[in-house]
């Protein structure tokens, strides 16, 4: 984690982090103001906080409560050395705790992360640079050998070779990129969280059976994704990038809607608009892009070459942001390495779905093939001996795809969790179907898992797959553990062989598709330094319903954005306008604002936990609509889950209006115990905000030029990177 620091006056220093601020002084004998703790004083309370964190995850997973445990750390010094200290932990517990749980509860502790690094002493790495920000040198902490050639299947080259092309690739952008975590909680299983220093929304997990192949596989999808805009989808990148000669890619083009609206004849081909657009109603507004919002310019559209006839066909980008997401896309050190590897994965999403949906059973597979891979076998056997029964599944139905699946039953919570994976090799599916598993979770992550069902409304709802989708956390229906399979099992194998390998692999997965009917489209891109592509195969690669495009499109932020981040220049017709807009567009009134206009709000203000319900509220409360307000105020306390700040000035509020709007009730009355109560810095804003002399307590101002949202920045200077890198490419030639 990159922690910039700034010098403030006198002794007093601050510390800045992702969204979060810490400030450092010094006590008044050390010549400080003693305004803050001290930097040493952070590090005692870090250990002591950190064992408490996994004493409440210990007592949480198991409903035990935590109200009268109580926790306290004291330094003892060694008078003859002083950075020689015993940390000594004490913890009260309650008496009717069980003997077993006080005892997990002390080893609990001894996960403490702080400890565990202090006690395996961390390395200081004290250098000089020209610039702060410019430095792009990596962070990543681990460096193979450079005389390593470790070869894997599905890899064109050497682990070590393709983490240093990789790491050289996003170094040349200007992005510090490091390891947030490491986890390799069962044998061969290894995952990891990398993120861009600058920007740590911009961030990927990998997997892999060890160390250098997680973080080649954590590396490839952050590459993956800079180069199809995955980490700044949705959201607005700012009227310099709107109006620039380009928006997305240097060959973007951009077509005007026909006559009442129509579709450009430009975009698409006839096969995708049957798919698309099978009711007439996909009008050419649906499609303007929501990062730019440029509406005046047209519909910004992509160009994907269709494998059948090799003719290009441009699509819009905002259909591909609201359909697939990051389904179909991929790096690698090869077009065909990443080819294998975008389609690959479309089909592990795609049966995973048909067979979710369709609450199909599946044939285990065979202890005497498993042997075959005593690796993942060990990882398998790690999971079991923790508690989790292991179901390995053939999901290829009947040999047909490149499919495996791994199950996870927690007998605890009676959740389960069924990871999937795809490769032409089986022996690759069905390592990732066990990494993908354990991707980024602990032990007690896996606490968290959904229950079965015989309800196949709850399997086969849209959403389900979506949450399949983003973690593979959605629910699974009972009958998917029948031990009557729906097929047989297939020790299949659609590998390429030789040094052309995935050449072959690449032209068997497109024939799949071809004997299916489906056409595939595929954008190329290698403009920052790396190949990397995406692929679309409409009507069946999509992740969100068809009609999303017309009833839950992203560009709706284009009918808030503007006026919600000019909220407090905007007159009361103005602010009547807006209201009317977010009470008739069908809008989820928990759903938060940032969501809904596309920007990175920091999540610890008042902004970035804002709901429609609550701008609704705040907007109401301008315009002196109490009734209406209270209502909301209502709704809010009751089912809002905000800050305990939040949640007090609200209570205040619904007091205030309760008086407010009863004839026989005077707030003189009451005003001064209400002051007793919440406090007058408090009271203050609640009787502003009814009399009109507060306007939305708690958001600060902003503009479209979006001053003051520093998170919101930082991702734009990740993705300006990108821009310019594919700027000079183009100019270039």
């Amino acid at each position: 984690m990159e922690i910039k620091v700034n010098f403030l006056d006198k002794l007093r220093l601050e510390a800045k982090f992702d969204d979060f601020t810490v400030v450092a002084d010094q006590p008044i004998r050390y010549k400080g103001d003693g305004s803050a703790p001290g930097p040493f004083d952070y590090f005692l309370a870090s250990s002591a906080l950190c064992a408490a964190y996994f004493v409440k995850l210990y007592c949480n997973t198991r409903n035990i409560p935590t109200e009268n445990i109580r926790l306290s750390q004291n330094n003892i010094v060694d008078p003859e050395n002083r950075y020689q200290q015993i940390f000594k932990i004490q913890v009260e517990l309650p008496a009717d705790i069980s003997d077993k749980d006080r005892q997990g509860i002390l080893r609990s502790i001894e996960r403490c992360t702080v400890k565990k690094v202090v006690q395996a002493g961390p390395e200081f790495v004290i250098e000089e640079v020209d610039n702060l920000d410019a430095d792009a040198q990596a962070l990543l902490t681990l460096n193979p050998s450079q005389d390593a050639s470790t070869y894997i299947a599905g890899k064109d080259l050497p682990l070590e070779q393709t983490i240093a092309n990789m790491s050289a690739v996003l170094a040349g952008l200007g992005m510090k990129i490091e390891i947030a975590s490491w986890r390799n909680i069962v044998p061969n299983v290894w995952s990891l969280h990398i993120r861009d220093a600058h920007s740590p929304m911009c961030f990927t997990n990998g997997k892999g059976s060890t160390k250098e192949s997680a973080l080649a596989s954590a590396l490839g999808e952050f590459i993956e994704r800079l180069n199809c805009n995955h980490f700044y989808g949705g959201a607005y990148w700012g009227e310099e990038i709107a109006n620039a000669p380009f928006v997305h890619y240097p060959n973007e083009r951009w077509f005007k809607p026909g006559r009442k609206d129509a579709l450009p004849v430009e975009i698409l081909d006839d096969y995708c608009r049957e798919i698309y657009d099978p009711d007439g109603e996909l009008r050419g507004s649906h499609l303007v892009d929501t990062n730019s919002g440029n509406a005046e310019r047209g519909i910004c559209s992509l160009p994907f070459t269709r494998h059948s006839d090799g003719a290009v066909v441009y699509f819009p980008s905002n259909l591909i942001e609201n359909l697939y997401v990051s389904n179909g896309m991929s790096a690698g050190n090869t077009l065909a390495e990443a080819q294998v590897q975008c389609l690959s994965e479309i089909f592990e999403r795609a049966v995973k779905r048909e067979i979710l949906e369709g609450e199909m059973a599946l044939p285990d597979v065979p202890q005497d093939v498993l042997a075959k891979y005593p690796g993942i076998l060990a990882g398998i056997q790690g999971l079991e001996e923790q508690g989790f029964p292991v179901l390995v599944k053939d999901a290829s139905l009947g040999g047909v795809y490149p499919v495996m699946c791994v199950t996870l039953m927690n007998p605890r919570t009676g959740g389960v969790f069924a990871s999937f994976g795809a490769h032409p090799s089986l022996e690759v599916a069905l390592e990732r179907s066990l990494t993908e598993l354990l991707q980024g979770r602990s032990f007690e992550g896996l606490n968290d898992l959904p229950r079965p069902t015989f309800a196949s409304n709850a399997v086969t709802e849209p959403n389900n797959f979506v949450e399949h989708f983003i973690d593979s956390s959605g629910v699974v229906s009972w009958r998917f553990f029948s031990a009557k399979s729906d097929y047989q099992f297939v020790e299949w194998d659609f590998s390429g062989q030789g040094e052309n390998s995935n050449a072959q692999e690449a032209a068997t997965l497109l024939g799949i598709l071809e004997g299916m009917g489906k056409e595939v489209y595929t954008a190329v891109y290698d403009q920052l330094g790396a190949t990397a592509c995406r692929i679309l195969v409409p009507g069946y690669s999509e992740v969100y319903p068809v009609e999303d495009l017309v009833w839950d499109n992203t560009n709706k932020s284009l009918l808030f954005r503007a006026d919600i981040l000019n909220l407090h220049r905007l007159d009361d017709a103005a602010l009547a306008d807006l209201l009317e807009r977010l009470e008739n567009n069908e809008l989820d009134d928990y759903g938060d604002i940032a969501t809904l206009i596309g920007i990175e709000f920091d999540e610890n203000t008042v902004w970035g936990q804002l709901t429609v319900l609550e701008l609704r509220l705040l907007i109401q409360l301008a315009l002196k609509q109490y009734e209406d307000a209270q209502e909301l105020v209502e709704a809010f306390l009751q089912y809002n889950d905000n800050t305990l700040e939040r949640g007090l000035f609200y209570q205040a509020l619904n007091a205030v209006l309760e008086i407010v709007l009863d004839d026989d009730m005077a707030l003189a009355d009451y005003e001064h115990n209400f002051r007793r109560m919440f406090g007058n810095e408090r009271m203050d804003a609640v009787l502003g905000s009814v009399d009109g002399t507060v306007r939305f307590y708690g958001l600060t101002p902003t503009s479209m030029q979006l001053e003051g949202l520093d998170r919101h920045q930082r991702l734009l200077d990740s993705y300006k990177k990108l821009h310019a890198a594919r700027a000079s490419r183009a100019a270039a030639g």
